[in-house]
C-alpha cells in the first residue's frame, strides 16, 4: 500500500504535465517586472508563482476529467492516467478542488481587486474542454486562457490594467492559439472521426499554417506594441527580435507536407520562446 500510495505524485504530475508550465508562467513573470518596470518584491513573485501553479493545475485537472472519455477512444491519449485507470476520477476531483483552494490561497495574498476577478478563469478552465465539440474556435479560447497570465500577474501587482497589460495579453494569446492549432494537428483523423472541431478538421492542414502564421505575426506585433507603450530598454527589443527568431524556425521545422518534426515544434520550441523571452525581460528590468 505504501509503494503504491508513494506513486501517486507522479502521477498527479504526470496529469497536468507540469513539465508544460514553461508555456505560461514566463510570460506571468513578464507581466509582473513590466508592471513594475523593474524587479517586483519576494513576496509578489511567489504568490503570483503559487497562484499560476493552483490555476494551472485545476485548468489541466478538469480538462482530463472532462475529456476521460475522448482520451480514451484516442490512440494517442488512452495511455493517460485516467483511461488507464491510474487514477479515478474521484481522485483527479478532489485534485482540481485542493489546487482550487491554493490559487484562492494565493489570489487572497496580492492586490485586492483580484478577489473580485478569480472567477474569471476558472468559469473559462470549465468551458475550455467542452468548446471543441461545438467550434473549431477553441484554439482562440485557449489563447485567451493562457492570455490571462501577464494581465492577472499585472492586476494582481498594481491593481490596474491598462492598455499595455491587455496588449501583452493579446501577444499569449496569439502566441498560444497559433501553437494550439499546431497541437491539433497530432488527432486530425481521430478528432474527425469523434466528431470534434477544430481549423485542422474544418477547414484542412495548410489553414492550420495558415492560421499559425497569421497569429505568430500578430503575436510579434503586440510585443512591439507593448513595447511602444512602456519604459522598456533596448534588452526588451532584443527580446521581441530574438522570439520573431524563434517563432520563424519553429514554423521552418514543419510544413502540410511534413510533420516529422512537429514535437519539436510544438513542445520544444513553445517553451524555449517563453522562457527565453521572460529572461530578455528580466535582464531589461535590472
Amino acid at each position: 500500500m505504501i509503494g503504491a500510495a508513494a506513486t501517486y505524485p507522479r502521477r498527479f504530475a504526470s496529469l497536468v504535465k507540469i513539465e508544460h508550465t514553461l508555456f505560461a508562467l514566463p510570460f506571468a513573470y513578464v507581466g509582473a517586472f513590466l508592471a513594475v518596470n523593474g524587479v517586483p518584491t519576494a513576496h509578489d513573485l511567489v504568490w503570483i508563482t503559487v497562484a499560476m501553479a493552483g490555476a494551472r493545475s485545476l485548468a489541466m485537472g478538469l480538462n482530463r476529467l472532462i475529456d476521460a472519455g475522448i482520451d480514451a477512444r484516442n490512440p494517442r491519449t488512452a495511455g493517460r492516467e485516467l483511461p488507464r485507470g491510474l487514477l479515478q476520477p474521484w481522485h483527479v476531483a478532489v485534485f482540481c478542488l485542493v489546487s482550487l483552494a491554493v490559487f484562492l490561497v494565493a489570489v487572497y495574498q496580492l492586490d485586492p481587486v483580484v478577489r473580485w476577478l478569480w472567477p474569471i478563469p476558472v468559469a473559462a478552465f470549465v468551458v475550455y474542454p467542452y468548446l471543441k465539440r461545438v467550434t473549431w474556435l477553441c484554439h482562440a479560447w485557449l489563447g485567451v486562457v493562457d492570455g490571462l497570465a501577464p494581465v492577472g500577474a499585472w492586476v494582481a501587482i498594481r491593481g490596474d490594467l491598462p492598455w499595455q497589460a491587455w496588449i501583452l495579453g493579446a501577444a499569449v494569446a496569439c502566441w498560444v492559439a497559433g501553437f494550439d492549432l499546431f497541437y491539433s494537428l497530432f488527432d486530425v483523423e481521430i478528432d474527425r472521426g469523434q466528431g470534434l472541431h477544430s481549423v485542422a478538421t474544418r477547414f484542412g492542414v495548410p489553414a492550420v499554417f495558415l492560421g499559425a502564421r497569421a497569429l505568430h505575426l500578430a503575436t510579434i506585433g503586440f510585443l512591439v506594441a507593448a513595447g511602444l507603450g512602456l519604459s522598456v530598454g533596448a534588452l526588451y527589443w532584443l527580446g521581441v527580435g530574438v522570439a520573431a527568431a524563434l517563432l520563424a524556425y519553429e514554423h521552418a521545422l514543419v510544413s502540410p507536407g511534413n510533420l516529422g518534426r512537429l514535437n519539436m515544434a510544438f513542445f520544444t520550441m513553445n517553451g524555449v520562446i517563453s522562457v527565453v523571452f521572460f529572461v530578455f525581460v528580466l535582464a531589461d528590468s535590472l
